[in-house]
């Protein structure tokens, strides 16, 4: 792909972040949601692509743009890829004013990335240093202990992040049982599982239930960061299970990171909506300008790159 498409996609995390930030702490999930779809789309029109939804706000009859399917640029351009989209990871943070809410995208050649259900999926991660370490068949115990290994702590010192949701009850036990310590959190399964690279040692592994769509974006960026990931489809109920059946989910695999994203091409991009663990939030200023921070990964060169950005709004409405 094009290199010059990393910074492009950062184009469209930031204005779906700049709409939606608007709504901080407001309780409007469904206006915040959409207006960063709307801007996102919007902004998907200057990019030189042949681009494909696979990862979106769902199938075509639940969502008006960014649906699964969705041709998104130009067919005409020699790029054709996959496009994975998340406008608001962590649309309850935004609403309820707290921390770690962004805007993701994960782009690769076309059939690189898992056409993933949006259905719910049982997940391991870790960074780097501990790639190989962790077996999502294995106990809870045991990847504690391998991760501590692998990045020469104590388990006592050892942190992994954990949705807070009631299903997660038991795994929080055996997590507490093991003396690691645990970083609960509301929303952002995606930027949590960043973190066990870019926290600096804050959070070393993530584990338990959350969606498979997440998981897959979760999954590019960690790829991208020599990062591991391993992912069991976890179906709810059997509206679920038919919507995996349907996009031919194997429900006995243990789907690794390299059959969620495949390849050596890849660009993420996300934008810091409300502050978090390692991006800044939009902050809105004087004269109708406005501060971001976002962050562009890509494989192979394994660049990282940490974009702050001052926005002049009069002049991007303006363009549009």
């Amino acid at each position: 792909m094009n290199r010059d498409l990393g910074i492009n996609l950062c184009r469209v995390t930031e204005a779906a972040a700049l709409g939606s930030a608007k709504y901080l702490g407001q309780g409007r999930k469904n206006e915040s949601d959409n207006i960063a779809v709307d801007q996102m789309r919007a902004m998907f029109t200057y990019l030189g692509i042949n681009g494909k939804v696979v990862i979106g706000e769902g199938e075509i009859d639940e969502a008006p743009m960014l649906y699964i399917g969705e041709e998104i640029g130009n067919m005409d351009e020699d790029d054709v890829v996959d496009i994975a989209v998340d406008p608001i990871d962590g649309t309850s943070s935004l609403a309820n004013g707290a921390s770690n809410s962004i805007s993701v995208i994960a782009v690769a050649p076309k059939g690189c990335i898992l056409n993933a259900p949006d259905v719910y999926m049982n997940k391991i991660a870790t960074g780097s240093k501990a790639k190989g370490f962790i077996d999502i068949n294995k106990s809870v115990k045991e990847n504690i202990e391998n991760v501590a290994k692998a990045l020469d702590k104590k388990i006592s010192d050892i942190t992994v992040s954990v949705l807070n949701r009631p299903r997660h009850e038991k795994l929080v036990e055996e997590i507490r049982a093991t003396g690691a310590r645990i970083s609960m959190v509301e929303d952002g399964d995606v930027l949590t599982a960043i973190a066990t690279e870019l926290s600096y040692g804050k959070i070393d592994l993530i584990m338990g239930i959350g969606g498979a769509p997440e998981g897959v974006i979760a999954a590019a960026a960690l790829k991208c960061l020599g990062g591991d990931f391993q992912g069991v489809f976890a179906p709810s109920d059997s509206k679920q299970v038919k919507r995996c059946i349907k996009m031919g989910v194997d429900f006995d695999k243990v789907y690794k990171i390299e059959d969620l994203v495949k390849g050596d091409d890849v660009l993420f991009a996300a934008t810091g909506i409300t502050d978090g663990t390692f991006l800044k939030g939009v902050s809105y200023m004087k004269n109708n300008m406005a501060k971001t921070e976002s962050l562009l990964l890509r494989l192979p060169s394994g660049t990282i790159r940490f974009i702050n950005s001052v926005h002049k709004l009069n002049q991007k409405l303006d363009q549009k």
